[in-house]
């Protein structure tokens, strides 16, 4: 594979040691002429392929099939869907009644397409979500992204009309957050003005708006600080009482909460700096913690475990006591997440990277807890719960198994599958595998392998990996994958690394800041113990990952090239010492460190793939891909990346940048179907010589 070295044109500011400066600019004239260069040179070289086009109709087809799972959400009588197709390139946010989601065919009303307004308008708005006004639901304050990225715009919308309120609530595009007080209020979590946001480019205020008044006479109720990650504020209901809840997240791993009092008054909520998993139900006030803490009363709290204390008692008399223990830690148990109904709270748990559900109810002797009969051995996910009323839906998916999504009206009592999508690969003569690895450190890392059962030599793998902000990587289907890797008799292998949240807290903080190389020696360790059992060699062996994901595999290029045959690098960081420079790249200093503070930056400078490129080194073929429009990891790093690896005289470079869809290629399925088909094109010529 070859491409032209990078072309250097004038920097715009001092590049005496990174004369790639200039590609930082994201919209800029002499930035964009680069990236439109590269563009042509890489859609020549992968979308030229003779096999190129039945590779993108394939992705096309099964990312907009009219059979997939219209995922939705149960409100007041109705689910509620965001349902993208060939045909609605947009979307269309629509909803149907509960007993008609049941059927195969449910009746859709439609309340926004997306392209329609998007044609009225000229702009190509993306759907963000919406907040609902308690109790009918049918006022919204609606977001829409005009270009894919986080920023969005908020308008008032009215679904019983299907119209945009006249006069109503309606904000420009930024970072800001909404949600409703009253029909009057709004509570707004303000990221439009310089002195409004946070250094990361998050709100740092938040404000009471009320209707017919200018957003910028809003009242400020919450102040953050500038070095805080940012603000939030919202009305959180617990049967019929609402309690308003601020929030200041001071990094990923730290926040301090609120309760906003009748009189105004802003009480500090005396949880631990670093809990988690916290929830409202039943007058009991549900939390974990990232490290051990011991509560007022005396109680020792644990990670990966859950606590409760009487939050209606705290409320009248400020003591934060009894502590319950709701859910004792167990080993490689942790903690996927919480979601309750009006009358039951629901644990989802990772028992060694596979799901079950507990379903817990509060009697008057305490928690009572029994699990949800759901499907074993596979990836289980809470779908939906009705907040305001009794219906939840449960996912269930494994790497072979299709999705499907079983429903309940009663709390999770009875249980009945109501959509399971349809199978886009004979998956029998696949085998799922889960195998260890024992890294650099004698930690054993798990990685699940999807291979054929009667492969009998070394065949092409992909290779998957993230390992950070407490993300688990778990074990889901995939049609495309499928069709257009497995089926072509190759394997794929996901690593389930530190760094990750696939065993809790202590598994994400083994990785963390100074510890980071553990994730990257993790990710090396799977790689050799691959090939090791024979499943594919070095040469056969490319990886993936994006954002963090695309760190990673941008630090396996630079340390270790010789394990891998290919590397595609997704929306990645890979500058490290400048990424705080890069909004919101300041967000994440709790995850990496700061570069400013010389002893974090030679951590830092240790791995930054960036500054180790070198010129006398074999490196594999490398797939760079990013987005004008990602306004949460800079385009500036892949950018930079491919220019130094080209100059450097890696022909084997190349780049690719999408203009729109920001950071998860939200909004239009056909480039998202281009780029798919554009990296297995890159895996097969580069792992086997064919595509």
């Amino acid at each position: 594979m070859t491409q032209s070295s990078a072309q250097k044109q004038p920097a715009s500011a001092d590049s005496t040691e990174d004369p790639f400066l200039w590609l930082e600019d994201r919209n800029g004239k002499e930035a964009l002429d680069w990236v439109r260069r590269q563009n042509a040179l890489t859609v020549a070289e992968l979308q030229g392929d003779p096999s190129y086009q039945a590779t993108f109709e394939t992705a096309l087809d099964l990312m907009t099939a009219e059979d997939n799972i219209p995922v939705g959400a149960a409100l007041a009588g109705y689910v509620y869907n965001f349902w993208q197709d060939k045909t609605n390139a947009l979307g269309l946010w629509r909803r149907t009644l509960v007993a008609s989601y049941k059927t195969d065919r449910p009746d859709w009303e439609t309340i926004i397409d997306f392209d329609q307004l998007s044609a009225k308008e000229g702009v190509k708005w993306v759907f963000g979500g919406a907040s609902r006004l308690y109790p009918d639901f049918n006022r919204c304050l609606l977001y829409m992204s005009p270009d894919g990225g986080d920023a969005n715009e908020m308008r008032e919308f009215d679904i019983a009309t299907k119209t945009f309120v006249e006069d109503g609530f309606r904000a420009p595009a930024s970072k800001s957050g909404f949600s409703w007080l009253d029909k009057d209020t709004v509570i707004v979590s303000a990221a439009f003005e310089e002195e409004d946001k946070t250094q990361s480019g998050y709100p740092r205020v938040i404000k009471l708006w009320r209707r017919g008044t200018k957003l910028e006479e809003a009242t400020p109720i919450f102040e953050g600080e500038k070095h805080d990650l940012a603000v939030g504020g919202g009305a959180e209901y617990d049967g019929d009482k609402r309690r308003v809840l601020l929030g200041k997240t001071i990094d990923f791993f730290t926040s301090h909460s609120f309760l906003r009092l009748v009189s105004g008054e802003n009480r500090r909520i005396p949880l631990p700096d670093d809990a988690t998993d916290t929830a409202i139900f039943k007058g009991q006030l549900i939390f974990g913690v990232r490290s051990p803490w011991t509560a007022p009363d005396g109680t020792r709290c644990l990670p990966d475990g859950l606590y409760s204390v009487d939050f209606d008692r705290w409320i009248e008399t400020g003591a934060f006591e009894p502590i319950e223990t709701l859910l004792k830690p167990e080993h490689r148990v942790s903690i996927a997440g919480l979601a309750r109904t009006q009358d039951r709270l629901f644990i989802n748990l990772m028992d060694n990277v596979r799901g079950k559900v507990i379903a817990c109810d509060r009697t008057a002797d305490g928690w009572a807890l029994r699990p949800v009969a759901l499907p074993e051995n596979g990836n289980v996910g809470i779908s939906h719960v009705e907040h305001f009323g009794s219906s939840v839906s449960f996912s269930f998916t494994d790497f072979l198994t299709p999705s499907s999504i079983v429903w309940s009206d009663d709390n999770g009592e009875t249980l009945q599958t109501v959509k399971s999508q349809p199978a886009r690969f004979d998956a029998s003569p696949y085998v799922s595998e889960q195998f260890e690895a024992r890294s650099r450190d004698g930690t054993m890392i798990p990685y699940f392998v999807v291979r054929r059962r009667d492969q009998k030599e070394p065949v092409p793998a992909l290779l998957y990996g993230y390992g950070g902000f407490e993300v688990p990587l778990l074990p889901g289907y995939a049609g495309i994958r499928g069709k257009l890797w497995l089926d072509k008799g190759n394997a794929y292998v996901q690593a389930n690394i530190r760094g990750g949240g696939e065993f809790g807290p202590a598994w994400h903080q083994a990785a963390l800041k100074d510890k980071r190389q553990n994730a990257f020696d993790d990710f090396a360790a799977v790689a050799q113990d691959v090939v090791r059992r024979g499943i594919t060699t070095a040469a056969q062996l490319g990886i993936q990952g994006g954002s963090n994901g695309g760190l990673l595999t941008g630090v396996s290029l630079t340390q270790r090239p010789d394990l891998f045959g290919a590397v595609i690098i997704d929306v990645p960081l890979l500058d490290m010492l400048r990424y705080t420079e890069l909004p919101p790249g300041a967000s994440w200093i709790a995850e990496y460190g700061d570069p400013s503070k010389p002893e974090e930056a030679a951590w830092l400078s240790a791995y930054s793939p960036y500054q180790h490129v070198a010129a006398n080194v074999a490196y594999p073929p490398v797939l760079l891909m990013t987005s004008t429009a990602d306004d949460r990891v800079h385009p500036g790093h892949a950018r930079k990346m491919a220019a130094r690896l080209q100059e450097a005289g890696h022909g084997g470079t190349i780049f690719f940048e999408e203009t729109e869809g920001g950071h998860g290629g939200r909004g239009d399925r056909r480039p998202q179907a281009a780029q798919t088909a554009m990296r297995y094109m890159f895996l097969q010529r580069a792992l086997t010589g064919t595509a």
